[in-house]
């Protein structure tokens, strides 16, 4: 059973005080006040988790702009032209006085889908790193390869030197 659903029975069924049963449940009292009046407008639904997402996005870009992007990308893509992030923000500046940084019309492009992943990129995950579990366990070396030449100009000795 959930501390909310504890707390609600204690308040209502046991008919204890709200401040009793946030310091028997560590709670706080704001909380519990809360989620009894959550309970007494939703019932069971109260006990559900909610979405944490914020009511409001105040620094988003307006969908006017997002629309203005995608309209971009389209129009340049059936042109032929190349329609990346930076084509898109030169356009932007240039046609309709507005500064979007390289990375917000990236975000946008992709989160309409308008960009595909690349599949040429090894995934990071492959990468063996080179560590050893013991001291002296592995060594490196760099080594630069040179092409000696001889005074009259003929090929001379292959030297490599370790770094």
């Amino acid at each position: 059973m959930s501390k909310a659903r504890l707390v609600i029975t204690a308040v209502i069924v046991e008919k204890r005080s709200v401040t009793e049963v946030a310091r028997d449940y560590g709670v706080s009292r704001s909380w519990l006040y809360e989620l009894l009046g959550r309970y007494k407008t939703d019932g069971e639904a109260a006990f559900e988790p909610r979405s944490r997402r914020p009511k409001t996005s105040p620094n988003a870009t307006p969908t006017v702009v997002v629309d203005l992007v995608r309209a971009l990308r389209k129009q340049l893509t059936e042109a032929g032209h190349d329609a990346g992030a930076e084509t898109i923000a030169w356009h932007l500046q240039h046609h309709h006085r507005l500064n979007l940084s390289r990375a917000t019309i990236h975000r946008i492009l992709a989160r309409n889908n308008a960009i595909a992943p690349d599949p040429s990129k090894r995934p990071e995950s492959s990468y063996i790193r080179f560590v050893a579990e013991q001291p002296n366990e592995t060594w490196q070396s760099d080594f630069t390869h040179y092409r000696l030449t001889q005074q009259d100009g003929t090929p001379g000795a292959d030297v490599e030197i370790i770094t």
